[in-house]
């Protein structure tokens, strides 16, 4: 057998940083010098830097400097509202934003169940997200489907994976995150099934064993290897399926002690690499 290795790119979800409450340039700024190779921005931390008249392409151009890629962005509109007006402004803001990640060289955004879903089936599910990716690549924006464990519907894996069947579309991927998995009472084992060209990004976080999986909340999260999360054979079995994209450290802890954002990032790297390192057979790539 050969030893451990970290076969994935590393991400930082702009989210452990709020805290800190930095500004979009700051998030990209820590990230690189943390080392990580990606950023996953929020966007109303870039509608933020827009409307106090920041440029987006001298944006695009900072992280380029900086060597750091934005592979994703994190965004809440309403695109399987059951109501259809709220879907149709839904579709409008999707579309304002996709087009300001395009101009950003943001290639994806997070596509999650936002909205009144509870009476939306499958099939609606698919035909939205279809006429949503549409949207999307005619702009050079590709949404992933993303599943929320507290959501009325879309909150397990096997929906979503589902979905994606359903939508018929080609090269459609999902946002896969261990903790709504969790919460949504995913069976992990079911990654194992997927093919890793299905996986646009994968959300990295733990979750303790206390509060319950009724109770706990976001803030509740923590980082990799401090949980009970079976990350060691989520990160064997997406490996194993050929997925080798950025791995997104993803929290919502409300106060580091003390500590600088910088030594936070720093730190979530080092438990990134660690937990979701895995072991292959010599030679094996």
């Amino acid at each position: 057998m050969g030893g451990a290795h970290f076969p994935f790119r590393t991400c930082l979800n702009a989210s452990t940083l709020f805290p800190f409450n930095l500004n979009i340039r700051e998030q990209i700024r820590v990230a690189a010098e943390a080392g990580y190779d990606g950023i996953e921005i929020w966007m109303r931390d870039l509608e933020a830097h827009a409307a106090a008249g920041g440029s987006i392409a001298e944006l695009k151009d900072c992280a380029a400097s900086l060597g750091i890629a934005i592979p994703n962005a994190i965004a809440f509109f309403r695109w399987a509202d059951a109501d259809d007006e709220a879907r149709r402004r839904g579709f409008a803001q999707a579309g304002r934003e996709m087009e300001m990640l395009a101009e950003l060289g943001c290639p994806a955004v997070a596509a999650p169940p936002y909205g009144d879903v509870e009476g939306v089936g499958p099939d609606r599910f698919a035909a939205h997200f279809a006429e949503l990716v549409k949207l999307g690549r005619s702009v050079g924006v590709e949404p992933y489907l993303e599943f929320w464990g507290r959501a009325k519907r879309l909150n397990r894996l096997e929906e979503a994976a589902a979905v994606l069947d359903l939508s018929g579309l080609d090269g459609a991927k999902l946002l896969l995150d261990p903790f709504h998995m969790h919460v949504g009472g995913s069976r992990f084992e079911l990654v194992g099934a997927l093919s890793g060209d299905r996986i646009g990004i994968v959300h990295a976080n733990d979750y303790p064993a206390e509060p319950p999986r009724e109770t706990i909340a976001d803030r509740d999260r923590v980082f990799p290897g401090e949980g009970v999360a079976p990350l060691k054979q989520l990160a064997a079995d997406l490996y194993r399926i050929g997925y080798r994209g950025y791995l997104s450290l993803e929290l919502f802890i409300e106060d580091f002690g003390g500590r600088s954002a910088l030594d936070i990032a720093r730190y979530g790297l080092e438990a990134l690499k660690k937990d979701f390192s895995v072991y292959n057979i010599e030679g094996e790539r």
